[in-house]
C-alpha cells in the first residue's frame, strides 16, 4: 500500500468518526458541523466566483513574494556562505531579525508603504527568504573544499569557483529552502490577509464569512481548501525538487543503505 493510499484511509477514517460523533450527539453541531455539510460546502466553494477570485489573488501574492525572495535569499546565502568574515559579522543581525514573527510586521509596513497589496508581499517576502537563506548558506558550508583548492589552484576567481563548485553543490538545500518557504508564504499570506484591513485573498473572504454570517460549515470549508493548496504547493516543490536534484537524492540514499 502507497504512503498516498495510508493517507487518505486515515482522513476518511477520521472523518467517519467524526460524522458519528456528531450523530450521536457527543458533539453539537453548532460547535463542529457535519463533516458531510462541509465537503457539500467546500464542492459549492469550488464553483463561487468569489472564492475563486480569493483564491488568485492570495496565489498571486504569493507568486510575486516568492519570486523576490529567492531572488534575494539565493545571492546573499552564496556570498555569506563563502565570505566567513562577513556572515560573521552580520550573524547578531541575522539571529535577531529571523524570530521576528512576520504578521507582528503588519502595522509598521504597513505604515512605510501605504499599500495592502506590497504590504502583504513584503510580509510574505521576509517569512519566505529565511528557509532559502539558511538552507544556502548550510549548502555552501558543505561544497567540497579540495574542489575548491583545485580550481583556485589553476587560476579560477572566486566568482568562477562559486559558479562552478559552489553554487551547483548548495542549489539541492537551496532548493529544499524553497520549498519549505513556498509552504510557509502561503500560510503568511492567508494569515496578512486574515488580520490585515482591507486586504483580498482567501484570509479576507474569510474574515468577512465569519463576521458576516459565521457559518462555521463555510469556515471550515475554507480551511479545507487552504490545506489542500498548501499540500498542492508542497507536492509540486517536492516533485520538481526530486527531478531537478536526482542524483543528490541517490546519494543521500545510498549513504543511508551504506550507514
Amino acid at each position: 500500500m502507497t504512503r498516498l493510499a495510508r493517507g487518505a484511509i486515515g482522513i476518511i477514517a477520521l472523518l467517519g468518526a467524526a460524522q458519528l460523533a456528531l450523530w450521536a450527539g457527543r458533539v453539537s453541531p453548532d460547535v463542529f458541523p457535519l463533516p458531510s455539510a462541509v465537503l457539500a460546502r467546500a464542492a459549492s466553494l469550488a464553483t463561487s466566483g468569489g472564492f475563486l477570485a480569493s483564491v488568485g489573488q492570495t496565489m498571486t501574492s504569493w507568486a510575486e513574494a516568492m519570486a523576490i525572495a529567492v531572488a534575494i535569499a539565493i545571492p546573499a546565502g552564496l556570498l555569506l556562505g563563502t565570505q566567513r568574515v562577513l556572515e560573521s559579522v552580520l550573524a547578531p543581525v541575522l539571529e535577531f531579525l529571523r524570530p521576528f514573527p512576520a504578521v507582528v510586521l503588519i502595522p509598521f509596513v504597513l505604515l512605510v508603504v501605504q499599500d495592502d497589496h506590497r504590504t502583504e508581499v513584503v510580509i510574505i517576502v521576509y517569512a519566505a527568504v529565511w528557509p532559502v537563506l539558511i538552507n544556502t548558506i548550510y549548502g555552501v558550508r558543505n561544497v567540497d573544499p579540495l574542489a575548491v583548492e583545485t580550481l583556485r589552484g589553476f587560476g579560477f576567481s572566486r566568482l568562477a569557483v562559486a559558479g562552478r563548485v559552489s553554487l551547483p553543490s548548495a542549489a539541492p538545500f537551496a532548493a529544499t529552502g524553497v520549498r519549505i518557504a513556498a509552504s510557509l508564504a502561503f500560510v503568511v499570506a492567508v494569515a496578512v490577509e486574515l488580520v490585515g484591513i482591507g486586504m483580498n485573498g482567501i484570509g479576507a473572504y474569510t474574515a468577512a464569512t465569519e463576521s458576516g454570517t459565521g457559518d462555521m460549515a463555510t469556515l471550515i470549508a475554507v480551511a479545507v481548501w487552504s490545506g489542500l493548496i498548501g499540500l498542492a504547493l508542497n507536492g509540486v516543490a517536492t516533485a520538481v525538487e526530486r527531478k531537478a536534484f536526482r542524483w543528490h537524492f541517490i546519494q543521500n540514499d545510498s549513504a543511508h543503505a551504506v550507514q
